[in-house]
């Protein structure tokens, strides 16, 4: 028996169950037809035009992004704009789009265990417990510790290259020594409090605003952005590792690919002075 569309969706909502999705959230099949086979899945972060093109040029039938291809109704659909000119591109290609959004993050295994797990964190936890969790690891944000303390230079660099970044924003002092972590991939602003109310040595997340970052000098807690991507990323390899053990489980002959293509939409620049002699 072929594998399904509908079969690809009850798989993912055994790994990120779209019911502990928030209620303003669109997840799930966004296009396609539910009946139509499966053979080649490509995973990546952000539907975009050109991941498209990746898919295309792999022969995948099907596309699992983390954020939605389509977050607000549409009234109309424009393809000279970057959303219908997806569209367009997905339905021309007979491409089906999936998304996994705030389930994946507050799943067991997810967007915050990806990244927590990644910098060698022990004994994670919610920082947020999901209100009717079916598991105790389901909620949003992660609090965990190491088994020894190290030294806040150290995370720096270990944060830095967990994320594949150059340098980071922080806001409040660096502790001398760290050894609590909490931490939200992606926008998680406003769990910074809750950070330090659950004991947290420092938070890690991204999108950090402005008065939270004057609150964390205040209150002397360190709060650093890694970036909405970069937190966010180490979720691709989890959940094409996740679909795979569970295709492999079901013998089901489907391949399973992480986008080699998609990178940082920011670009730091830096200052360069000319010479003028």
């Amino acid at each position: 028996m072929p594998v399904t569309v509908a079969d690809i969706i009850a798989c993912l909502d055994g790994i990120a169950p779209f019911s502990v999705a928030e209620s303003w959230d669109n997840v799930g099949l966004l296009v396609g037809d539910q009946n139509r086979s499966v053979t080649s899945i490509l995973v990546a972060l952000d539907p975009t035009s050109q991941l498209l093109d990746e898919a295309i040029s792999l022969g995948a039938d099907t596309v699992i992004t983390h954020h939605p291809a389509l977050f607000k109704p549409l009234l109309s659909i424009n393809t000279a704009d970057p959303t219908g000119i997806f569209l367009e591109k997905a339905l021309r290609a007979r491409l089906t789009v999936v998304a996994c959004h705030t389930n994946l993050d507050s799943a067991e295994h997810g967007v915050n265990d990806a990244l927590a797990e990644r910098l060698g964190l022990i004994d994670l936890v919610p920082l947020v417990p999901a209100d009717q969790a079916t598991s105790d690891g389901v909620g949003m944000g992660r609090i965990g510790r190491y088994a020894k303390p190290i030294t806040g230079g150290e995370f720096i660099a270990r944060v830095l290259d967990v994320l594949g970044l150059p340098s980071c924003d922080t806001a409040g002092p660096l502790p001398q020594l760290v050894q609590t972590v909490a931490l939200c991939g992606g926008s998680g602003s406003e769990l910074a409090e809750q950070a330090l109310r659950r004991g947290a040595d420092l938070y890690l997340s991204a999108e950090i605003k402005h008065h939270t970052a004057r609150w964390a000098e205040a209150c002397g807690f360190c709060v650093i952005d890694g970036t909405h991507f970069a937190t966010e990323k180490p979720v691709v390899e989890r959940l094409a590792r996740n679909l795979r053990d569970a295709f492999h489980q079901r013998g089901w002959q489907v391949t399973v690919h992480e986008t080699t293509t998609e990178t940082h939409p920011f670009v730091r620049m830096q200052k360069t002075i000319q010479d003028n002699h």
